[in-house]
């Protein structure tokens, strides 16, 4: 790992909501190492010359070429990155882990075959399997010989997870469990040499499994999905399995712990997979707008073009830039902690975050894929080119690794339950902004000559008003606050945002500070626009929730207080906005 990632000190998941951070405290994608650069390039390059040219064939369900691409993949220590040397892999840090699932996503389906593999399907191994059982199986799933899957999702339990209805009983013998039931949606599943599968102990005790296929498994016929097909997907039956009790992940009853900390870390790589498709759906779409001509002149010289590109590349550089740092977070809090427990729990640390990355990515995702199709035109609608398996394929990140409406009820309830505990000073700082609220002056902002100092005061503020929509809708609904689902969907969406926003202003300052103010002009450009349009967006949150929570004088104060949080005098996003495509278009290419 990088010095600059050494020497930080651990950051407490949700503090980014009532406390401020300092450029050379965050990491950023400038931060990455040679070493770790050239890991990205490995899987880049495996992509792009063994992956892609063979899509139609994994599209035509060969599965066993998606066997020998996982063999490949695992001889260039691509699918051993996660598992320690100790069990045959590579034990790599979080930061180059999440490069090569970054560059392995610029082929979607196959990014969710090997995700299934190197994550879902045998992290639970690595931190909840026996001695046993790790040596039985992570060497061989490092090298691509064995296939995993991850079967947790029932047809009647997707968000409800703990509702799966799944049996497993001790053998009279005590040697076996036994497992009856049926799991629904499972990645790999037609050519999976074993899964990792929940069921509850006697009928109540929801436990995690190893089972190898074999007798009493069998699936059913391959899904016919709108896209990523060329992944298989399938249901899962087990009919009186036998898998030996060394199978038992962690401890009988404490399946929940396992499979929801995998799904932070899964949401965390999701946001990475979208990442990359999003910088080569860009990619495609800056070259063919320099290429297609219309009234003789390309269209990427067009003024509505230009806001799409510009567009496109600011929430894809923004994404980047809050992986990046949220990356960098875990790094931290994992790289000197060697207990599995120890690990999980820091990981855990920063759940809010990850829910958040998962949520921003998967739409800007679907952002990008949208103006990709615009921009080909009807070419963006016919099979024969890039765009239209991309549109398909980006689809399924808003439900994957738990739904997004999901995953926006937990970012506040997350940030709520430490704050109860006392991990998060979280309610003394929304007291202390209610005291300013009802104040007749807020307080003012002294680095007026900073760069991007109007920026940071909005970012500021963002997060001001999302601890005051939060606030308020706890003292409201106390326990009941759960339930307030409209309400929370938008406090979430206020706490993204301003997640956004000040790591955006964070990184570029950090360009700035390191290149000059001049080089950093590009990514200034940005972070304007973005804090420009997040701000009215955050607004209009906000004003959707307090009207749902408070009427007459309070709501009145409330407002008001809005008022001034948001005030900012608008920027000229028109001329931004074509700098910023005039990069890419100049480029040829993502260039950001």
């Amino acid at each position: 790992m990088s010095a600059v990632v050494e020497e930080k000190k651990l950051i407490v998941g949700g503090s980014f909501l009532i406390e401020e951070r300092r450029p050379e405290e965050v990491f950023t994608p400038e931060d990455f190492t040679e070493e770790q650069r050239m890991i990205a390039e490995t899987a880049r390059q495996f992509v792009d010359n063994e992956v892609q040219p063979r899509v139609p064939e994994l599209e035509n369900h060969d599965w066993e070429l998606s066997r020998e691409l996982l063999r490949k993949a695992g001889e260039l220590g691509l699918i051993g990155a996660k598992i320690s040397e100790e069990y045959g892999g590579l034990g790599l840090d979080q930061v180059s882990n999440a490069l090569i699932g970054e560059n392995i996503s610029r082929s979607a389906s196959f990014a969710v075959t090997y995700g299934a593999q190197v994550s879902i399907g045998s992290l639970p191994i690595v931190y909840f399997g026996t001695e046993e059982a790790k040596r039985k199986y992570l060497p061989r799933i490092a090298s691509g010989e064995l296939v995993t899957a991850y079967a947790l999702t029932e047809a009647g339990s997707g968000s409800d997870a703990l509702a799966a209805k799944a049996t497993a009983r001790l053998s009279e013998d005590g040697t076996h469990y036994i497992l009856n039931g049926e799991k629904m949606w499972i990645s790999n599943a037609g050519f999976a040499d074993m899964f990792v599968v929940f069921a509850k102990v006697d009928g109540d005790k929801f436990s995690g499994f190893i089972v190898e296929n074999g007798p009493g498994v069998s699936t059913g016929q391959e899904e016919h999905k709108m896209g990523i097909k060329g992944s298989s997907t399938r249901a899962l039956i087990l009919t009186d399995v036998r898998t030996p009790v060394e199978n038992l992940l962690g401890e009988v009853g404490k399946g929940a712990k396992i499979a929801f900390n995998i799904l932070n870390m899964g949401r965390l790589g999701l946001g990475t997979s979208c990442l990359g498709g999003m910088k080569l759906m860009l990619h495609h779409a800056v070259r063919y707008a320099n290429e297609r001509h219309q009234f003789g002149k390309p269209i990427s010289s067009f003024g509505a073009i230009k806001k799409k590109l510009a567009e496109m590349a600011i929430r894809t550089w923004v994404g980047e830039t809050m992986i990046y740092r949220t990356v960098g977070m875990v790094e931290t809090a994992t790289s000197d902690v060697e207990n599995s427990d120890a690990k999980l729990q820091a990981i855990e640390e920063y759940a809010a975050e990850c829910s958040l990355i998962k949520v921003a990515l998967s739409e800007d995702c679907d952002y990008v894929a949208d103006e990709m199709v615009q921009i080909y035109g009807g070419y963006g609608y016919s099979a024969d080119y890039p765009a239209e398996r991309a549109y398909r394929d980006s689809r399924i990140n808003r439900i994957f690794e738990g739904t997004n409406e999901i995953n926006r009820m937990l970012i506040p309830g997350t940030l709520m339950k430490r704050a109860m505990k006392g991990k998060l000073a979280l309610l003394p700082a929304a007291q202390a902004l209610m005291d300013e609220v009802m104040s007749p002056q807020l307080g003012g902002f002294d680095e007026e000559d900073e760069i991007l100092a109007a920026e940071q005061k909005l970012a500021q503020n963002a997060k001001k008003i999302a601890l005051m929509t939060l606030g308020t809708a706890a003292q409201k609904y106390m326990m009941n606050l759960a339930e307030q689902q409209e309400i929370l969907l938008n406090v979430a969406d206020t706490i993204i945002d301003a997640y956004a926003m000040e790591s955006a202003i964070l990184r570029t300052r950090k360009i700035a500070q390191a290149q000059g103010e001049d080089a950093a002009a590009r990514y200034t450009d940005m972070t304007r626009v973005f804090c420009n349009d997040a701000i009215q967006r955050i607004e209009a949150h906000a004003k959707d929730a307090l009207a749902a929570m408070v009427e007459g004088d309070e709501l009145r104060t409330l407002l008001a207080a809005l008022r001034r949080f948001t005030k900012h005098t608008p920027m000229n996003t028109v001329v931004a906005r074509g700098r910023i495509a005039d990069v890419l278009i100049n480029a040829n290419r993502y260039a950001y």
